[in-house]
């Protein structure tokens, strides 16, 4: 019973401090740094990359703009904290950014075993290989014996395993931590096939010596939801997060643009007065100003011009809608009720 007391106060007191990481307000935590810290991919073009003068460019840097423009008016109000494909959640987990915005895919065991909340997929993938033209292949299953480039720590590590052995085929995995390196392993010839998210190898491909020695395989071999994350347990972020991806998507389906957001706010739809807060209630239901879902948009853009401006079909990556269109149009995009 003494061993028993001993033990119950160091449970209680490790049991509130967990707690109270969980509950803490993230929101007033970034208000009180004035800039949101977020978590992205440093090194993968159309996604997470500076350009040459050192701006943040890419469809998740967008959407981490997208948040900052909720929270303060300012889509610059953020700082960008390269991730690794391995250290990315953990750097989540330990409070050193705010909010990941880096290509990760939303599994259950994340969702779960890591304490992690996804928000709304910003970007529907799935699996591919990259491969030289001079391989001669055409399938995925020509691929036996093959050297492959993949990153550890991902879901792509674990699916091209289960591809391989369920196709009876065998492989030599080359394991590399960093996108930029496992890219310059693979042009460099150390590894026959590069495989990750088709989104990510239409990036790699777009950086080749000559994009068009190689061709991504039509093979999809995975399904690849990719969506901002959050830490779990604070649920005014999540809705904020949630809500800031959303908004660019609503903005499409309505028709709002960055070039005619002030002329919507004339508009007489009751749909579209709500969702740029002239008429209030938004807002305050998120703890933002009434102007959030503007600001995303003026500064940011609707999600389709994230979309073509970083990854589409006139960008290097030449990636077409797809499953990232909206629902009425094919795709997936969908956004409930701003209401």
């Amino acid at each position: 019973m003494a061993h028993f007391q001993r033990i119950v106060p160091a449970m209680v007191a490790a049991f509130c401090l967990t707690a109270g990481v969980a509950i803490s307000g993230t929101l007033d935590d970034v208000k009180s740094k004035g800039f949101v810290q977020a978590g992205v991919n440093g090194d993968l073009f159309g996604f997470g990359k500076p350009d040459e003068k050192g701006v943040w460019r890419g469809l998740d840097v967008d959407t981490a703009r997208a948040i900052s423009a909720a929270i303060f008016g300012d889509a610059e109000k953020v700082k960008f904290i390269p991730q690794t494909a391995k250290t990315r959640f953990t750097a989540l987990q330990s409070g050193e950014i705010d909010v990941l915005t880096r290509n990760a895919t939303q599994t259950l065991s994340r969702d779960t075993d890591l304490g992690l909340d996804f928000v709304q997929v910003n970007y529907y993938d799935g699996q591919g290989f990259l491969i030289p033209n001079k391989l001669g292949v055409k399938s995925a299953k020509e691929l036996d014996g093959a050297s492959v480039c993949v990153l550890p720590g991902t879901t792509t590590e674990q699916n091209v395993a289960d591809y391989f052995r369920q196709n009876k085929i065998k492989m030599n995995p080359v394991v590399i931590e960093s996108t930029a390196e496992l890219a310059k392993a693979f042009f460099a010839g150390r590894c026959d096939v590069l495989t990750s998210d088709a989104s990510q190898l239409a990036g790699t491909r777009a950086v080749a010596p000559k994009p068009s020695d190689y061709s991504i395989l039509p093979d999809i071999i995975s399904k690849e939801p990719l969506a901002p994350a959050v830490r779990h347990g604070d649920n005014q972020w999540k809705d904020i997060v949630n809500y800031a991806v959303l908004a660019m998507i609503e903005a499409e389906e309505l028709g709002i643009t960055s070039k005619n957001v002030d002329e919507m706010m004339a508009s007489t739809n009751p749909v579209v007065q709500r969702f740029l807060g002239v008429t209030p209630g938004n807002g305050k239901a998120l703890g933002l100003d009434e102007k959030w879902a503007y600001n995303i948009i003026k500064q940011v853009g609707n999600y389709g011009e994230v979309f073509e401006r970083n990854v589409g079909v006139n960008t290097p990556l030449m990636l077409k809608r797809g499953l990232n269109d909206l629902w009425n149009k094919g795709g997936l995009m969908y956004s409930p009720p701003f209401k």
